[in-house]
């Protein structure tokens, strides 16, 4: 049987995932930087976010992720901790620790966001997290808040340049993983379409 972990990738797909997945979004200051929570490149994802700090990207950050299996400390606490450390004023980050998946990472850090700042008062969002997962991040902030304008960050530790993810067989599995996802979450109402499709298709 074929399976994500087995499977390549055709060149269709290859050219639809970096056309449609791998959305490349103009990056201006932004009102909230969203971090998504992870067990993966973690280190990467807190540089970036560190770096959009030192470089005026956002006023606020919200880091939303709970407590995997084999640590006793969130997602959340590692990851905001380590800004803290890092140079980032605690005052600044907002923390949701529950989340074990990206639908959850939404759902429960909106009612920290209102409570804190007020979901009107935001009108731009910062999706940061992994290349592969892309654009399934903000597809899944658009689903339960739409009205924010939504920018998208991706970071990883492969060497092998973005584009090419299809050559490298780690880089590809968590691809075609993340990719098979899409439709049927669409259709669960898991996610919403982000951007629009004309948008996506130039």
């Amino acid at each position: 049987m074929i399976t994500a972990t087995t499977r390549l990738p055709t060149e269709a797909e290859i050219a639809a995932i970096n056309a449609r997945h791998l959305v490349k979004t103009p990056l201006r200051p932004a009102d909230l930087l969203f971090v998504f929570g992870t067990r993966e490149d973690v280190d990467e994802r807190i540089e970036e976010a560190c770096r959009l700090w030192r470089e005026g990207y956002f006023r606020w950050t919200i880091v939303s992720g709970g407590v995997t299996p084999g640590d006793d400390r969130s997602e959340c606490a590692i990851i905001a901790d380590a800004m803290i450390a890092r140079g980032v004023p605690a005052g600044v980050i907002l923390r949701e620790d529950r989340a074990m998946n990206t639908g959850e990472n939404v759902i429960f850090s909106l009612p920290i966001i209102d409570a804190a700042l007020g979901l009107g008062n935001i009108g731009s969002v910062i999706c940061l997290g992994n290349t592969w997962t892309a654009r399934r991040y903000p597809m899944t902030l658009h689903r339960h808040w739409p009205e924010v304008e939504k920018m998208l960050v991706m970071v990883d530790s492969f060497k092998t340049p973005r584009a090419l993810w299809h050559t490298d067989a780690e880089f590809s599995r968590r691809m075609l993983r993340e990719w098979d996802k899409i439709e049927p979450y669409k259709a669960r109402g898991f996610i919403a379409e982000w951007p629009a499709r004309e948008t996506c298709d130039r």
